[in-house]
């Protein structure tokens, strides 16, 4: 157990500590089996950062909706701790640098745009917790260019101090490795997939090895969509995680309390002890810059499915008519040179880009191949015009489904000759198996259906 050893925790054959937090009675014996000389300076206090997890979890979908998780979304969050064989190194790979992704060793940058290009866009939000440490050793510079082309596929890299602890409550289904994040997670009883499992660096008899061994393993090279799948409808939560990360959960600022008071020997305050509750994140939307094939099929009267992939390398495994959606803010502006959709985001009156449908039609003008641009001014709105010129709002009231995917549903609309006059009682759009309706109206107050 790290930190636990007499080189750690002794100066001259005794412990140089007054106390010794730990969080469990199994912390204890595990210290007296490496280092008995230190147990008497042992307290038990349970686990603050626990305990604000589960203080937390009513605040849930608050947490989800910071991180711009939509209704029928599903939330895969990575984490990586900072061992060479964790999943942001080599996945225990070893001296074979092909790593078990076949790739240049590194598992999570290798799978992280695969995620990104494997998962429907509207029916998956992907976010990653990466340890301090892999900030701290190789700069956020340098962190940030590794996982540039996932970052423009959606991907959000949260705060590793101020953020993880509520993307961690906010999460469906957990991606990680032998970290204390994983382990937190499954003390919350969510699904855990191990992309690396760093049993060459555990204690064989911790109850980390042993959480490790009992988990569900990633094979990276198979289809990512079902595994992650699989991990949540196959999920039985297990009780050792929860019952070993904290003796007396819910009462670590007590007993810490207690402990700090007395070994300054003086009284307690008469208030009950409390932790910090932790923040509301600040509101972080997938940041969807890379271009996006969409694949879209009307299901009947004012209905279109549609499935969003970003920037895959191929052609995505699923059934309906194509057309690639782009963002104004690409990095390769050739590809807007045959965009069907052009999409960007801001706010209806920003003065630099002009009313969203002068935007639209300036991009109009510019690039002739496009069918459609987008004005996205919200969560839940956009302003669109076509090619024939007509200029819609297109709004879902409960703000659960991304603009930018109704405009494709307007486009797969039109394309397939019909026309706005028929969405009088609005469009109902279909992402994976959920159905979000939408209004379609002409722009201003009160704006009256097309026609």
């Amino acid at each position: 157990m790290f930190g636990l050893s007499p080189e750690w925790l002794l100066a001259d054959g005794a412990p140089f500590v007054d106390a010794l937090v730990l969080s469990h009675p199994e912390q204890v014996e595990r210290l007296r089996a490496v280092c008995p000389e230190a147990v008497p300076s042992a307290v038990l206090a349970g686990d603050p950062c626990y305990d604000r997890l589960l203080a937390a979890r009513h605040h849930r979908e608050r947490y989800r909706r910071a991180l711009g998780v939509r209704r029928g979304q599903r939330l895969v969050l990575l984490n990586s701790t900072w061992n060479p064989e964790s999943l942001f190194g080599d996945g225990g790979a070893g001296d074979d640098r092909g790593g078990r992704d076949g790739r240049d060793g590194d598992v999570l940058p290798a799978l992280l745009p695969r995620l990104t290009a494997e998962l429907p866009a509207d029916e998956y939000r992907v976010a990653a917790v990466l340890h301090p440490n892999i900030w701290y050793g190789h700069g956020p510079g340098q962190v940030r260019m590794w996982l540039d082309r996932a970052r423009r596929g959606g991907l959000t890299l949260v705060d590793p101090l101020r953020g993880w602890r509520q993307a961690l409550v906010a999460a469906d289904v957990t991606l990680g490795d032998f970290g204390s994040v994983s382990y937190y997670s499954a003390a919350l009883g969510t699904p855990v997939l191990l992309g690396a499992a760093g049993e060459r660096v555990l204690g064989a008899d911790s109850p980390l090895a042993a959480f490790v061994r009992a988990a569900p393993r990633l094979d990276p090279h198979r289809p990512l969509r079902p595994q992650l799948d699989a991990a949540v409808a196959r999920h039985v939560p297990v009780p050792g995680p929860a019952e070993l990360t904290s003796s007396a959960p819910g009462r670590s600022a007590e007993l810490l309390r207690r402990a700090f008071y007395g070994l300054m020997g003086i009284p307690e305050p008469a208030a009950p002890a409390l932790l910090e509750p932790l923040p509301l994140p600040p509101y972080e939307p997938p940041g969807r810059t890379a271009p996006v094939r969409v694949l879209t099929r009307l299901r009947g009267a004012a209905e279109v499915a549609v499935a969003r992939y970003a920037d895959p390398r191929d052609e995505p495994d699923a059934e309906g008519e194509a057309h690639t959606a782009v963002h104004e803010d690409t990095l390769d502006p050739a590809l807007l040179t045959v965009a069907d959709v052009i999409v960007r985001e801001g706010a209806a009156d920003d003065p630099r880009l002009g009313p969203p449908a002068a935007w639209a039609a300036e991009v109009l003008g510019r690039y002739p191949h496009c069918g459609l641009a987008a004005y996205v001014t919200g969560p839940g709105e956009c302003t669109v015009r076509t090619r024939d010129g007509r200029v819609l709002v297109l709004t879902s009231g409960a703000r659960d489904v991304d603009p930018a995917a109704c405009a494709s549903a307007l486009f797969a609309w039109l394309a397939a000759g019909k026309g706005p006059e028929e969405l009088a009682g609005g469009l109902t759009v279909w992402t994976g198996g959920t159905a979000h309706a939408v209004s379609v109206t002409r722009p201003g107050p009160g704006g009256p259906a097309p026609r």
